[in-house]
């Protein structure tokens, strides 16, 4: 069940990544492409600076601070289990001196909106997430990636597991048990 546990770990983190770059940039477009693309304008990433914020991007991000710096501590941890006080103070520290990073990720997703939209385009879709229809999208969507991430988990572990059955069989045949 080890190596059951770690697929489906591996396929989690894999389909979470995916659904945040996913939902939160709503584009497809290669890197390639984006390279070729000329430097957006100050106008058009203020633009979409707004969207980042209107869409409330960055909260997206924050978990994932914690998450590292909790990895890290308990990483530590387990070869150190003296140190729990001590981590739980430093992780609290560090998770503090972190939030000012948050304006690179804001950036970042500003300027990747900016590569992949026009300014004229960057101002209608402002105005749509602006309008009932987009504060709806922008309410509603949280709820369906959650229920999508439930749904696709859910999957992912039945196949993981459907795929491990196979594989044994599979590898049984070539008179190997696993």
């Amino acid at each position: 069940m080890t190596i059951h546990r770690s697929i489906v770990a591996a396929m989690s983190g894999a389909l979470v990544c995916a659904a945040l770059v996913t939902g939160l940039l709503t584009v497809g477009t290669a890197s390639a492409q984006t390279q070729q693309k000329p430097q957006p304008t100050a106008a058009a990433l203020a633009t979409a600076r707004e969207i980042v914020d209107i869409k409330g991007a960055i909260t997206l991000f924050k978990p994932v601070v914690s998450g590292v710096i909790e990895t890290v501590k308990l990483r530590i941890l387990q070869t150190n289990p003296n140190l729990q006080r001590d981590l739980d103070a430093v992780a609290r520290d560090l998770k503090a001196q972190t939030e000012p990073r948050f304006n690179e990720i804001h950036d970042q997703l500003a300027k990747i909106y900016a590569q992949h939209f026009n300014e004229q385009e960057l101002k209608d879709i402002l105005v749509f997430y602006k309008s009932p229809l987009g504060k709806k999208l922008i309410e509603e969507e949280p709820k369906f990636t959650d229920q999508s991430m439930v749904f696709v988990q859910d999957w992912a572990d039945k196949l993981a597991t459907d795929m491990i059955e196979k594989f044994r069989t599979e590898m049984k045949k070539k008179g190997h048990d696993l």
